[in-house]
């Protein structure tokens, strides 16, 4: 199977579009309902992880249903461990298969699957959260945050969308970069990105925002969670750690002690993710020892 082209012909990383992005919301063809959605996530996957910590935040669980894939994606796609409970897939890419026969594209998480209409819904991956946070609201625990609190919406979506095209996203272009000008262009703005949010942080507020968590938060940790481990060397982002930035690495602990965050963060699935499947970049599948961190420290 021919997969899209992620490089542009000047060695850039140009990430494939979302394929499938149909919204669950009332009135539409995907209305929300407990127990109907069933998350396919990864804990190596930056994207996925999100939607696994915003299901956890807002108290979820027994509301939309999560699947979790193997760590080591081969030519065939990511692989669900004993099969799927919900579908039998044995991989994922039989439910982007099922869902549109003619998909020639890589079989992304996160992805949600409509248990009634018997495809997927969205891979839309910025998107989940936002649905999780909203179309969802009914059903949220008691005490929740709101993580999209509509006053603060427009600048939550500033934020994200700088910390997306620096950071998010920065890092794979400068891991994925096949010339020296693609690299250094990105790799520029990675630390460039960081250094804003040092900056930010640097005036003692607890995130991004001020006093409350935001859906920002939670899609600038995942990055941070990989950063020394894998990004540092694996994506030669390699100017300067994330503990080499006292506000941000605080800021990331903090975040780190919080449930939803600490249990969805699984440096093994991480690395073994990173190194093993990414062998342009890592032919001997070498995973490496480290970093010796403390994410515990105070």
């Amino acid at each position: 199977m021919k997969l899209e082209r992620e490089t542009s012909a000047d060695g850039r990383f140009v990430r494939q579009p979302n394929r499938f992005t149909a919204r669950i919301e009332e009135g539409g063809e995907h209305p929300p309902e407990p127990g109907r959605y069933q998350i396919y996530a990864s804990y190596a996957c930056p994207w996925a992880q999100r939607a696994l910590i915003v299901r956890e935040l807002l108290g979820l669980q027994d509301v939309v249903g999560v699947t979790i894939v193997d760590p080591i994606r081969d030519e065939r796609g990511w692989r669900v461990p004993g099969g799927d409970p919900v579908t039998g897939a044995e991989f994922l890419s039989e439910l982007y298969l099922a869902s549109d026969p003619g998909y020639r594209g890589r079989h992304t998480v996160p992805c949600v699957w409509d248990r009634t209409a018997g495809r997927l819904v969205t891979n839309d991956y910025p998107q989940i959260t936002l649905t999780l946070e909203t179309a969802f609201a009914p059903w949220h625990a008691e005490g929740a945050p709101d993580l999209y609190p509509e006053p603060l919406r427009g600048r939550i979506d500033a934020l994200n969308d700088v910390v997306f095209h620096g950071l998010n996203n920065g890092v794979y272009k400068a891991g994925f970069a096949t010339s020296q000008e693609a690299y250094d262009e990105a790799v520029t703005g990675v630390f460039a990105t960081l250094g804003m949010l040092e900056e930010r942080l640097s005036d003692g507020r607890p995130y991004l925002h001020g006093e409350a968590l935001t859906e920002s938060d939670v899609r600038t940790y995942t990055t941070l969670a990989r950063f020394d481990a894998v990004y540092h060397s694996h994506f030669k982002c390699a100017i300067r750690r994330l503990v080499d930035h006292p506000a941000l690495w605080a800021y990331a602990r903090r975040l780190y002690a919080i449930p939803a965050f600490r249990d969805t963060t699984d440096f093994d699935h991480i690395k073994r993710h990173y190194y093993v499947t990414q062998t342009n970049i890592n032919p001997t599948g070498i995973v490496p020892q480290g970093p010796d961190i403390d994410w515990t420290a105070p």
